[in-house]
């Protein structure tokens, strides 16, 4: 069984035991997160749809681990007017491991 759920902005497709990593959540390390933004839940033809979502669906984890992600860097440039500006970007991220999907 998969649930499509919706945080921070984006859907990730998880199942139970799945380590996904999402926008910074406000938690501590270990503690439990619900997800109740669940778009799609179930397989085959026990498939739920919501509309948005799902109602009493929710997906549950716990938050491993809370961090920044590897530094992207950003260069801008306009040619002939001098202009060059660099900067840098670290994007912070929350390791969240499911544990289960209640439908």
């Amino acid at each position: 069984m998969y649930a499509i759920l919706v945080t921070g902005g984006k859907q990730y497709k998880v199942s139970e035991g799945d380590v996904i990593y999402v926008e910074k959540l406000g938690v501590e390390d270990g503690a439990s997160v619900t997800f109740d933004k669940v778009l799609a839940v179930g397989e085959g033809a026990d498939l739920k749809v919501g509309a948005p979502y799902v109602e009493g669906a929710t997906v549950t984890g716990t938050a491993d681990k809370t961090g920044k992600q590897k530094k992207i860097n950003i260069f801008k440039m306009k040619p002939k007017k001098g202009y060059r500006k660099r900067q840098g970007h670290r994007q912070p991220y929350t390791k969240v491991t499911i544990g289960a999907i209640n439908a």
